[in-house]
């Protein structure tokens, strides 16, 4: 059972609580965080966070996606609720914050208004997704898409690095997949959705600034590269007479580094993984296959920058009597936050002491799908270094805080501009 940590503020206790689940049972790997979705891991946080939204004064319960949500009633318990959540799930040997840390802020902010004996005209669902970062089955998200009525009923026909499939997963929690897209929430039962997450990058850090109001999540446009040369022996085939892949592929990563540099903007370019074959120390890299991420708060500046990319790889491949194969793997357009409601983000800010600052999101969160089922708004907490997906991501409780008071002023001026239907 973890710590109650119930004499700290709600901001470092939501960061103790993070603390406390960023260990055993709450993992699924020794010496790190590895919490993957529909595993004991999951189940033992599951059963942490419904301990915590009890005590706030919320009715707990488990969505046919497995999702928690913690229901806390509204002087109009047939209002349109107040959606706070994020993701319980992470990456392999992650940090403690990602994700998590919206959770429990969602949670203390509930807790606050329970304290006071306050209720808001509209209900507050607390929510922690259980997939949004794909780590077990490959497809990311799932939880989220099921809620907001986007998911494919096909994308459910999946199994992890085991075998294990969806359906066997979901049955070790009680679930059936058949009623996976039951999850899905009517438009009219959600009034908006509110996400706080550490930023993940450095600008905060850079701006001397704990939090900000993030404008919208970038659009991402993601590529699967191919170069074909001819593989033959290293110590025989000389330098002017080779056909190699892997020099090819180099030289066109390189080229995807420029173009994004010179682009001078939030536009970003990244080449994550690099497969070279027949992968032997003797022998010229035949085919190479590597993956291209772009990214822009402008769906328009990412697509000149993926057409500008497209023919400068095509014009080194044909330099170097390569062939280029691309294929696209997904397309993900921009998501903004709802005008109104970061207007209201930065009133709160500007209550708590913190100037109004806004910045857009380079990661992909569980709003972007949420956009589609209704208004949203983000909130982003200023993080160590801007390192994120690694064990040394770190936020300090006084930024954790200013954000916790920041979500407050946000529902109270959410509140007084809330019109029943």
């Amino acid at each position: 059972m973890v710590m109650a940590c119930s004499a700290l503020p709600g901001g470092a206790r939501a960061v103790a609580r993070c603390d406390a689940l960023g260990g055993p049972p709450y993992s699924d790997m020794e010496g790190g965080l590895y919490r993957a979705y529909l595993t004991p891991a999951h189940g033992a946080a599951l059963a942490a966070l419904t301990d915590w939204m009890s005590q706030a004064g919320m009715t707990v319960r488990l969505d046919p996606a497995a999702n928690l949500i913690g229901r806390y009633e509204g002087r109009d318990p047939h209002a349109p609720a107040l959606l706070i959540g994020s993701h319980i799930d992470s990456v392999r040997d992650a940090g403690r914050y990602d994700g998590p840390l919206g959770i429990l802020l969602g949670i203390e902010a509930v807790d606050a208004l329970h304290r006071a004996g306050r209720q808001m005209p509209f209900p507050i669902e607390v929510i922690a997704f259980g997939d949004e970062e794909g780590s077990r089955f490959p497809a990311a998200m799932l939880t989220s898409r099921a809620v907001a009525g986007t998911l494919d009923p096909a994308a459910l026909d999946v199994a992890d690095g085991d075998g294990v499939t969806l359906a066997e997963a979901l049955a070790a929690f009680d679930h059936q997949a058949d009623a996976y897209l039951a999850a899905r929430r009517p438009a009219s039962s959600t009034l908006a959705y509110l996400e706080a997450h550490i930023e993940q990058g450095p600008v905060l850090e850079a701006r001397g600034l704990a939090v900000g109001t993030v404008t919208g999540i970038a659009a991402q446009l993601r590529l699967s590269a191919m170069v074909m040369g001819q593989a033959n022996h290293a110590g025989t085939t000389t330098m002017a007479l080779r056909r190699d892949a892997m020099t090819g592929a180099a030289q066109m990563m390189l080229a995807i580094e420029t173009i994004a540099r010179e682009d001078a903007s939030d536009l970003v370019a990244t080449v994550g993984r690099v497969e070279a074959l027949p992968g032997a120390a003797n022998v010229i890299p035949g085919e190479v296959r590597f993956t291209i991420d772009i990214r822009s708060g402008d769906a328009t500046r990412r697509d000149r920058a993926a057409q500008a990319i497209l023919v400068a790889l095509e014009a080194i491949a044909s330099a170097r009597g390569l062939t280029l194969t691309m294929e696209q793997v997904h397309d993900l357009p921009a998501s903004p936050c709802d005008r109104a409601l970061m207007a209201l983000m930065d009133d709160a800010l500007v209550a708590t002491g913190q100037p109004p600052f806004r910045l857009v999101s380079g990661a992909g969160h569980d709003a972007m799908v949420m956009a589609s089922l209704c208004p949203t708004a983000m909130l982003f907490i200023r993080c160590r270094g801007g390192i994120s997906h690694n064990p040394a991501e770190q936020v300090e409780p006084a930024d954790v805080e200013i954000a916790h008071r920041a979500m407050l002023g946000f529902i109270d001026r959410l509140g007084e501009t809330f019109v029943a239907a």
